[in-house]
């Protein structure tokens, strides 16, 4: 079963983070035979040219997603995860972005936010974080998340934000291996526009 592993929510507001120190676990992981790549493999079944990896973090996810030929475009606030994705991937194109006002002026095929992203928006900010990553979706392509439900972001209003921005639930999940969701405290959410 393969919930995610993205980051640790702070219960009292914004984290700093030292890339480095966050890959290195993955690195751990990943060493210890652990699949760190469930994100990527559930992106992928949707067959998709472009991503964009909202949300990056150290860049786990789109390096994996890049290394099967798919353009991908990294976002995110972090300034030391961003540099982290940069050493580990110079190819790839990484943009330094709060995502509740992220416009790239343009879309994709698949936008992902993998690692609880929804969670680390600013409290009374997740519509606007829904609306701003939903508008980098092309027509027919998909927004995937994955995230905790028991951290103050329950599905419901995650579904609300996300049909407010012209998207539509397709389908989902407990875990990114595809496992059915039945209400517990993680989903994986997929939606069309």
């Amino acid at each position: 079963m393969f919930r995610g592993t993205g980051r640790d929510v702070a219960p009292n507001g914004p984290v700093e983070w030292d890339g480095g120190d966050y890959q290195r676990r993955f690195d751990e992981l990943a060493a210890s035979g652990v699949d760190v790549h469930g994100e990527a493999v559930l992106v992928r079944s949707f067959a998709p040219a472009s991503v964009l990896d909202a949300g990056c973090g150290t860049g786990r996810v789109a390096i994996e997603l890049a290394r099967h030929g798919i353009e991908v475009v990294g976002a995110d606030l972090d300034r030391s995860m961003l540099d982290t994705a940069r050493e580990l991937a110079p190819e790839i194109s990484w943009v330094r972005a709060d995502l509740v006002e992220l416009d790239l002026g343009r879309t994709f095929d698949v936008v992902v936010m993998a690692g609880n992203v929804p969670l680390f928006t600013r409290p009374g900010t997740q519509a606007a974080l829904v609306a701003s990553v939903a508008r980098h979706v092309r027509p027919g392509g998909q927004l995937i998340a994955g995230f905790s439900l028991d951290r103050g972001y329950p599905i419901t209003e995650y579904d609300a934000h996300a049909a407010a921005a012209g998207l539509t639930l397709a389908e989902r999940f407990a875990t990114w291996d595809r496992e059915p969701f039945g209400g517990g405290d993680y989903a994986v959410s997929v939606h069309t526009r």
